[in-house]
C-alpha cells in the first residue's frame, strides 16, 4: 500500500531539511561562515547564505542521487527565486557595495560526502 501524498511530503520535506543542514556544516568545513539559512523573501527562498570574507555565497542545497540530478533540478524559475531573495538579502547589508557574490549548488547524495559547485548561474 502506497503512502499518503501528505506523508510523501514530510518525507521529502525532512530530506530537504536534514539536507541543508548537512550542506551548512559542509560549506561550515570549507571556511564559511553561516550568515542565514532559509532566508525568506515576497520574491522567493534561499536555502543558505554563506560568507568567506567579501564573498558571499548564495546557495539552493539539493539532495539528490547524483550530482547531476541536483545540478538539473535547479531551473529558470528556481534561479529567478534565488536571485529575487538574494537582491533583497544584499540591499539590507551595510558593506554590500564592498561584497561579491555568486550562486552555488550543494548536492548532497544519500551516504556520500556532499559536492559544492560554484558559480553555477
Amino acid at each position: 500500500m502506497a503512502g499518503k501524498p501528505q506523508d510523501k511530503k514530510l518525507a521529502a520535506y525532512r530530506r530537504g531539511f536534514f539536507a541543508e543542514y548537512v550542506a551548512a556544516l559542509f560549506l561550515l568545513v570549507k571556511g564559511y561562515r553561516i550568515a542565514a539559512m532559509r532566508y525568506r523573501t515576497k520574491g522567493g527562498e534561499i536555502d543558505i547564505i554563506a560568507r568567506k570574507g567579501d564573498l558571499v555565497a548564495f546557495v539552493e542545497v539539493k539532495a539528490r542521487r547524483s550530482a547531476e540530478e541536483a545540478l538539473f533540478a535547479v531551473g529558470g524559475r528556481s534561479q529567478a527565486r534565488i536571485t529575487a531573495a538574494s537582491l533583497t538579502w544584499l540591499s539590507k547589508q551595510k558593506d554590500s557595495e564592498r561584497l561579491s557574490w555568486r550562486y552555488d549548488i550543494v548536492a548532497v547524495p544519500p551516504f556520500k560526502i556532499p559536492s559544492h559547485f560554484k558559480d553555477v548561474f
